[in-house]
């Protein structure tokens, strides 16, 4: 990789955190605009069960999480002799085409294939990018270059959702979603402008990559990621119904309860690249038991705005705590598939949030009520702590987990 000024460096890392920021919205903003889609899209359900309808429309979320799951290991087994800022360039448009589709889309059936579409490059990129921010920050910051591109993410949360959102609510959901694939299309000017190359692994291609799959400390600690986070999932997809039916706010406050879930995540982010660089297997556990103590406290407080304000900001903490940890974990266990080790984290995360929309869709159906998603939420958490201790177990039988050694 090409020598940098620290002006170009921090460019740089600016524009894929951008990106990063691009996928806050296309993922989160869906969550609190549920209401307007199932209104828009499906006006006759709506008019006989709006929570019903609305968890049917959660659909538009589990739907780009299986896009993450499938495309996130095949394009890192595809690509892995494409260098990466080459891949990064291709990943955001995959990302513009898809957004702009489901935005243009005239039926609920070619929103969702335009989700997947979109949903397809989401692990791929937040691998790429992160390994790219790790080379050029170097050796031994690993925990921060992912948390760097992650904060593009939590910033979206602040005020990037709750404006799409209040976008949405008064211009319509389509118009929010053009705004988001502006939002791509600007990212990926920035990265040709200022993100250097760095080569892909050498020696990569599709065996090695697909070697990862060989060791069951990657298929464990993807169980961890993909079970432990959908506790996260389970709650955040039903925020904006809760809000409103539950705690009795009106439409206005949901992206101030987003925001504030945002900015927990910032939090929990930064403090998050830093501990992963510190202790790696410490981490993990450590942020289950907060995302266990959160998703209760929310269930039992959320009722009451205080507590509605307070349970988001805990849950958002607890969760990307847990992002760089399981990000550079995934790599050092795959040492030589770095890509894919990267790709699979996000495969395993949108599993999670696949399974917590739909988990948290089917108690809410069975006529529980939208905080039986919280105590879902529990039990999921709960889940990730339990395979955590287990991988941590398995690790101590083996050699000890190595530092991800990244190219660049």
């Amino acid at each position: 990789m090409e020598k940098l000024t620290a002006g170009r460096r921090w460019a740089a890392l600016l524009a894929l955190a951008l990106g990063g920021f691009g996928l806050g919205l296309t993922e989160f903003a869906a969550m609190g605009l549920l209401p307007e889609v199932a209104q828009d899209l499906l006006p006759e359900a709506y008019a006989r069960s709006s929570s019903d309808a609305v968890a049917t429309a959660g659909w538009i979320i589990t739907i780009y999480a299986l896009g993450v799951v499938a495309g996130a290991p095949t394009i890192a087994a595809l690509t892995a002799r494409v260098a990466r800022r080459k891949l990064v360039l291709g990943l955001l448009a995959m990302f513009l085409i898809g957004t702009v589709a489901s935005a243009l889309a005239p039926t609920f059936g070619l929103i969702l294939a335009g989700r997947f579409v979109a949903g397809l490059a989401h692990g791929a990129y937040f691998g790429a990018a992160g390994l790219l921010a790790a080379a050029m920050l170097g050796k031994g910051n690993a925990g921060k270059g992912f948390a760097i591109v992650l904060s593009g993410l939590t910033a979206a949360n602040v005020f990037g959702v709750p404006l799409i959102t209040a976008l949405g609510q008064a211009a319509g959901w389509r118009i929010a979603y053009l705004a988001v694939g502006s939002v791509f299309a600007l990212t990926l000017l920035a990265v040709l402008a200022v993100v250097p190359e760095v080569p892909a692994a050498p020696g990569g291609s599709p065996r090695a990559e697909l070697s990862a799959f060989r060791s069951p400390q990657v298929w464990l600690v993807a169980l961890v990621a993909a079970v432990g986070f959908g506790g996260f999932f389970a709650v955040n997809t039903y925020i904006a119904p809760i809000t409103t039916h539950v705690t009795g706010l009106s439409e206005s406050a949901v992206p101030w309860v987003l925001a504030v879930m945002g900015l927990g995540m910032v939090v929990g982010n930064a403090i998050g690249g830093i501990a992963a660089d510190r202790n790696l297997r410490r981490s993990v556990p450590l942020g289950f038991v907060g995302m266990v103590a959160a998703a209760a406290l929310f269930g039992l407080i959320a009722s009451n705005p205080i507590g509605l304000f307070a349970g988001v900001f805990l849950i958002g903490a607890a969760s990307l705590f847990m992002g760089p940890a399981l990000q550079s974990l995934l790599i050092s266990v795959a040492p030589g598939a770095q890509l894919m080790g990267a790709a699979v984290n996000q495969s395993a995360t949108n599993l999670a949030n696949s399974l917590g929309a739909a988990l948290g869709g089917l108690v809410i159906a069975a006529g529980w009520g939208y905080l039986s998603s919280a105590w879902l939420g529990v039990v999921m958490a709960a889940g990730g702590l339990f395979l955590a201790l287990a991988s941590n177990r398995l690790a101590a039988r083996r050699p000890e987990v190595r530092e991800p050694v990244l190219v660049g």
